[in-house]
């Protein structure tokens, strides 16, 4: 998304003094989805909690709604931007029997992982998170790009840059380690049982 933001000229030369990495964000709606149903494969009806402040949100929404239209499914977009609003997306969820649910990949999302891994507990809606740090604050699953690589090469770029290198000539890093984390103490809280396929597929399992 960065270069269709504007922010770099084209990854390979991004021009002017931005480079850095990017990670994937609607394009790893689908692949979420598909988990999210491997582990339940009941849902139909599924939720996905996106933030209308950011400008990856509705790009996001929009591919979890192709996919999800492919397999006869329904997805309900909340929008929620503070606190009080997330509460406010859970408490609809309940009232529409929502079967699961799908994150988004927000910054301030990431910020209330608590908040939201414990909603999901709380009225025991399956959910599946971008970063596997929400599932170390409770969430279920989580499948997206591993932070700690993104972290890694940002550190590589930091010296490089102050060694003397300018961010124009470095070209934007695309992200490429990805993760399946899943917590089954969390499973078990909300009576849902993991698939061994899942389980065997998983980088991390939480015990």
């Amino acid at each position: 998304m960065t270069q269709e933001l504007g922010l770099v000229k084209s990854f390979a030369r991004p021009g002017g003094n931005a480079t850095g990495v990017t990670f994937l964000l609607a394009e790893l709606g689908a692949k979420q989805l598909g988990l999210l149903r491997e582990l339940v494969p009941a849902a139909m009806r599924i939720g996905m909690l996106i933030n209308p402040s950011n400008t990856t949100s509705e790009a996001q929404a929009r591919n979890v709604t192709a996919a999800a239209s492919a397999d006869g499914l329904r997805i309900d977009v909340l929008r929620a931007s503070d606190s009080h609003q997330i509460e406010s997306a859970f408490a609809a969820m309940v009232g529409n029997r929502t079967d699961a649910l799908l994150i988004g990949t927000d910054p301030y999302f990431y910020g209330r992982r608590l908040q939201i891994a414990t909603l999901a507990t709380r009225y025991a809606i399956p959910a599946i998170h971008p970063v596997r740090e929400n599932v170390e604050a409770g969430g279920l699953m989580s499948y997206g790009t591993s932070l700690s690589e993104v972290y890694r090469q940002i550190a590589i770029y930091t010296v490089r840059i102050l060694k003397g290198a300018s961010p124009a000539d470095l070209p934007v890093v695309q992200s490429t380690k990805f993760e399946l984390v899943i917590n089954l103490p969390t499973a078990r809280a909300i009576g849902v049982t993991v698939p061994p396929s899942l389980l065997a597929r998983a980088d991390e399992v939480i015990e």
